[in-house]
């Protein structure tokens, strides 16, 4: 574990702070980019990290964040059948735009700009679970119910069948 945090770790540590939360951001020596990767380092299961994907609104252009199960894949046209519009992911310039951090490190909150949240329903059968705190290599662990007190999402099943 590294003991002082990155600027975009410690944005996201500050975030949670000033929203009353004592949840610790740490950063890993191993790389958090990848669920897998995550879990890994971690010691947990794939299905308790958070994946955080940015797509973006084919009409409107606007960001959409989905949060779901490590284990989980999208299916991008419930998510589309949510929003009323299609959707596609986001390349990595909209994303840093959008969310203020690069791919690999997208947080489930504290974002640059308010984002459609949309939280994948199975991840609320977990104690606990794992989200990207800045970087490729920061993490923060919290519940399923904190998760939708910070996000606000729409909490739906987007899981493919």
């Amino acid at each position: 574990m590294i003991s002082e945090l990155s600027q975009s770790a410690m944005r996201v540590q500050e975030y949670l702070a000033a929203r009353g939360h004592a949840l610790r951001v740490v950063e890993l020596a191993d790389s958090t980019r990848t669920a897998a990767d995550a879990a890994k380092a971690i010691g947990c299961e794939v299905a308790q990290i958070v994946k955080s994907l940015v797509f973006r609104a084919k009409d409107s252009g606007r960001p959409v964040l989905v949060v779901a199960s490590g284990v989980n894949r999208v299916d991008e046209a419930k998510v589309a059948a949510l929003l009323g519009e299609p959707v596609g992911k986001a390349d990595a310039a909209f994303v840093r735009e959008c969310t203020g951090f690069a791919i690999g490190g997208v947080p489930p909150v504290g974002h640059a700009e308010q984002i459609v949240t949309i939280m994948d329903e199975d991840l609320q059968q977990y104690v606990e679970i794992w989200a990207a705190a800045g970087t490729p290599h920061a993490v923060f662990r919290l519940t399923p119910d904190i998760l939708r007190e910070l996000a606000e999402p729409i909490v739906a099943r987007i899981a493919q069948d």
